[in-house]
């Protein structure tokens, strides 16, 4: 991304304060301005759960352990505890008349034994929740009765093939640069003819080549492999013993292609939770982490291939659901341990190297590349359609079981998978974010102690979506990437101050409500749409306000800028967008105002523009300049300014 820096101005005219005769009617006296808005109080702070850390008990999570692992000895089996409320699994106990005592709020169950399948009368557990487990199965037996044929193919090859390699094309533009530089191979292209009758393996290399072996890529590849440490489904396998969905009924339809795959041995098979599901989706945030740019889509893909095991029949959605719940603890552990610290910048400086070699771009056309897709070639170019199955795949459309508007909690060190997407947050603020922005309370198997399966990664990539106390965003654009430049879509609540520093550029394209106001004293600040600052104050000390918005910026309070550096910059369309309109009184103490046209929009000379209603404009700017134009007069009334345009 590059820097931000002030548009060129094609031609400009000035305006002196004290200019008369310019159908102004503001009166001749003192300009009084207005105070900046109330500070709101210290920021908002979440704390870490007073629960057992996964992050810090993640290497109990160890396959060799899957016979008897707990709740009180496993990490990968107690962040998974939720599913207690649905399913409990037979239990044997060890010491005769002992009684496990419960662990982090989860009921007390201790090493079992698998001593049979669902069907065959002699079930591992008890189902607790019919209505839950009912919906569970009930689910996969209409996806895999309805399953098209391109979901079957995906079926085939997310199955078969390994979910590093798979995972990348969420990657779109940049899928087959990272697949060169990372050596990825893979011998699953399609689905055999013989698929049905024959099992093929994949022959391929999953993540690619690591270390030293690849000079140009391979610390990249050691931060995709590295996020796979104590991040074993084994244990939780044993443990919970829950079938997979076509042993709890014949009309789940396991796809024809995969029936060689299907496990002869049910006591070593379990449903919950699916390898594949926590894999990809550790992979996923893996990849991210190293390029930000596609965070968003990678994770998308790492959650579309646990759909693929729905399709598949193999898992069940709440296997699927465990599986990025893991996943992302997982990967998360790694990230945050401090002995990988050097690989993880190794990594990302790597990715971004590397790849923009390989696509002729640079640190200013880079983030764009990575974003060029069409829904032709990338699957995932859709924000929305992306915004709309990572809700549904974190859910599956169960209904909740518990109370839906619970406080949520950030697990300790979670704050790590934003560390690269929102580099000028601080550890603290990032965990807001991951608070403000995750699902709600209240449904199956999500509501563990830590906060692990409410995180919205998707929704947290979009910022905040609630402001409390004064949230300070500091952005240095010499930093580059998204230090420069960055995009908050998120609809923002709350009675927060947003206060802008700093030489980077923040935009806002939400419905915000947040009552608290904004102060900008540095760098950019760009509305993206009619409500984007919220229902408080504007105060303009320094830096440039833009308005690109598809309607009129609607500002409910007061809209203040002062005189020096500051500018307002508005991006005028054909009906009234990006015009600035305030609710309140207008005081322009100075600075510049800087007009711009949207594409396919130019007035021509004689017009008239309307660029700010308030309830009372006072005031005028010292300078004005309008794209294209050498001729300007402003016409400054009690509640508007207009510009007239000349030759």
């Amino acid at each position: 991304m590059r820097p931000f820096q002030p548009r060129p101005m094609f031609m400009a005219v000035s305006i002196a304060l004290a200019l008369s005769g310019c159908g102004s009617n503001v009166e001749d006296q003192p300009l009084v301005i207005p105070s900046a808005p109330a500070d709101q109080g210290a920021a908002e702070v979440v704390p870490v759960p007073a629960v057992t850390a996964f992050v810090d008990t993640a290497a109990t999570n160890q396959r060799g352990d899957a016979r008897y692992a707990t709740l009180a000895t496993n990490a990968g089996v107690r962040v998974l505890g939720g599913f207690l409320q649905i399913w409990k699994p037979l239990t044997e106990i060890v010491d005769a008349g002992v009684t496990a005592p419960a662990v982090d709020g989860f009921p007390a169950v201790q090493a079992s034994k698998w001593s049979g399948v669902p069907n065959d009368g002699t079930p591992d557990g008890m189902v607790l929740n019919a209505a839950v487990h009912a919906a569970n199965i009930g689910y996969v037996v209409t996806a895999t009765a309805s399953r098209t044929e391109a979901q079957a193919v995906q079926a085939y090859l997310d199955d078969r093939r390994g979910k590093g390699y798979s995972v990348t094309e969420g990657l779109g533009p940049l899928t087959a640069a990272w697949r060169t530089a990372a050596q990825q191979t893979t011998t699953i292209n399609n689905v055999p003819a013989d698929a049905s009758t024959v099992l093929y393996n994949d022959g391929g290399n999953n993540t690619g080549v690591g270390g030293s072996a690849n000079a140009a890529f391979g610390n990249v590849v050691d931060l995709v492999n590295l996020v796979g440490n104590n991040a074993s489904t084994e244990p939780a396998k044993r443990f919970y013993k829950y079938a997979r969905p076509y042993r709890w009924s014949s009309s789940v339809q396991v796809l024809p292609a995969l029936l060689p795959a299907k496990s002869s041995t049910p006591a070593t098979d379990g449903g919950y939770t699916s390898g594949h599901s926590a894999e990809a989706v550790r992979d996923a945030v893996a990849m991210a982490y190293a390029l930000p740019e596609r965070y968003q889509e990678i994770l998308s893909r790492g959650l579309e291939l646990g759909e693929s095991r729905i399709f598949a029949g193999m898992h069940s959605p709440l296997d699927v659901l465990s599986g990025r719940i893991l996943g992302q603890a997982s990967a998360a552990a790694n990230l945050v341990d401090p002995a990988n610290a050097a690989k993880k910048a190794a990594a990302v400086t790597q990715a971004h190297a590397t790849l923009m070699a390989a696509t002729g771009t640079n640190a200013d056309s880079f983030a764009a590349f990575a974003q060029s897709g069409t829904v032709a070639n990338d699957r995932f170019a859709d924000y929305s359609v992306n915004k709309a199955n990572y809700v549904r795949r974190s859910t599956y459309g169960f209904a909740p079981i518990a109370a839906t508007n619970m406080a949520a909690v950030v697990p300790k060190g979670a704050e790590v998978l934003l560390e690269t997407r929102q580099p000028y947050l601080s550890d603290a603020q990032r965990r807001v974010v991951l608070k403000t922005t995750a699902l709600a309370s209240g449904y199956p198997v999500m509501d563990d102690a830590e906060g692990w399966g409410r995180l919205n990664l998707f929704a947290a990539a979009d910022g905040y979506a609630g402001f409390t106390g004064n949230v300070v965003i500091a952005m240095d654009a010499s930093k580059g990437g998204f230090n420069a430049a960055d995009r908050w879509r998120n609809d923002i609540s709350g009675t927060g101050k947003l206060v802008k520093q700093g030489t980077g550029v923040l935009k806002l394209a939400g419905s915000n409500s947040w009552s608290g106001g904004v102060e900008l004293t540095a760098g950019g600040l760009q509305a993206e749409s009619a409500t984007a600052f919220g229902t408080g104050d504007v105060y303009v000390s320094g830096g440039t306000l833009t308005v690109a918005a598809a309607q009129a910026l609607k500002l409910a309070g007061k809209y203040t800028q002062l005189t020096g550096a500051t500018t307002t910059e508005l991006v005028l369309g054909a009906n009234g967008q990006g015009s600035l309109s305030v609710a309140g009184t207008a005081t322009v103490g100075g600075g510049s105002l800087r007009i711009r046209f949207a594409s396919g929009y130019k007035p021509k000379a004689g017009d008239s523009l309307a660029v700010l209603t308030a309830g009372s404009l006072k005031g005028r700017y010292a300078s004005i300049s309008v794209d294209g134009f050498s001729n300007v007069s402003p016409v400054y009334g009690a509640t508007a300014l207009t510009l007239n345009l000349g030759n």
